[in-house]
């Protein structure tokens, strides 16, 4: 597999997005760009272009798209949902709309999304995970 560096320039653009958007690029995400890079890289564009127009749209800004991410994944018990709650804070989210978010989590799926909502938060206040600093 190429490194970032060595990607196609669509490609690069594509992975760079995760970096710009989180801080850095998920373990997950750079296993699927290895591997796909050598295999299907006409998929993975396919997909990546699908969740760039999901994700970056004109009807909502990045930081209103990622609190409804944190939400949709914390009420499916998804651990992607970290990455969205770093990822709406980088976007200037502050912890009071984040943690309302995990209040709506826990009207559909309870006391689990709200011990995982304030367990990504905590650990994202203490430092444990990358987050912007507070606005």
């Amino acid at each position: 597999m190429p490194s970032a560096r060595e990607l196609p320039d669509d490609l690069s653009a594509y992975r760079d997005s995760y970096e710009e958007l989180i801080g850095f690029v998920p373990p997950r995400v750079a296993a699927r760009f290895e591997l796909s890079t050598d295999i299907a890289p006409d998929f993975l564009r396919l997909q990546e272009e699908i969740r760039a127009r999901a994700m970056y749209s004109e009807v909502f800004d990045v930081k209103t798209s990622q609190l409804m991410l944190f939400g949709i994944l914390l009420a499916l018990m998804g651990d992607a949902a970290r990455l969205h709650a770093i990822a709406a804070r980088r976007a200037g989210a502050t912890w009071e709309e984040l943690h309302k978010v995990v209040e709506l989590a826990f009207l559909f799926r309870g006391m689990p999304a709200m011990n995982l909502g304030c367990e990504i938060l905590g650990a994202m206040r203490s430092g444990a995970a990358p987050a912007a600093p507070a606005p």
